[in-house]
């Protein structure tokens, strides 16, 4: 088991996307605020080419084009599946800046049985 948004969480996850089949067009630069958490915030950035993970690491990025920022306890349900991420986003429970079209062409991705069976092995083997 990794801890919930330690280095090795995000190691995992990386491994585990892996297996996301390519999907042209599908590339973004994302930066992670999540504020709240119990040993403070955590930000951390994700890189997408073409549906691909390259890289999913604690930090900031600084070519990020976009920023999204939420609870920990909204960021946690979300990556426990108890709140759908579209959902999160459209209820405003995500704030997003920079360049929203970026996000808008990611969220079908999250649609993809592919993506779900990715998150679903994160779940298991991860101490939230």
């Amino acid at each position: 088991m990794v801890k919930y948004l330690s280095p090795e969480w995000m190691a995992l996850t990386k491994e585990l996307a892996a297996e996301f089949p390519e999907t042209p067009g599908a590339s973004a630069r994302l930066q992670y605020v999540i504020t709240g958490g119990p040993d403070g915030d955590v930000r951390y950035h994700h890189v997408i080419d073409n549906g691909h993970t390259v890289e999913h690491a604690l930090g900031e990025d600084p070519e990020s084009e976009v920023t999204l920022t939420s609870t920990y306890d909204d960021k946690m349900k979300v990556d426990k599946g108890e709140l759908d991420a579209n959902a999160a986003f459209m209820q405003g429970r995500v704030k997003v800046t920079g360049n929203i079209a970026k996000v808008m062409a990611l969220l079908p991705l999250t649609n993809k049985p592919e993506y779900q069976a990715i998150l679903a092995q994160v779940r298991e083997q991860t101490e939230f």
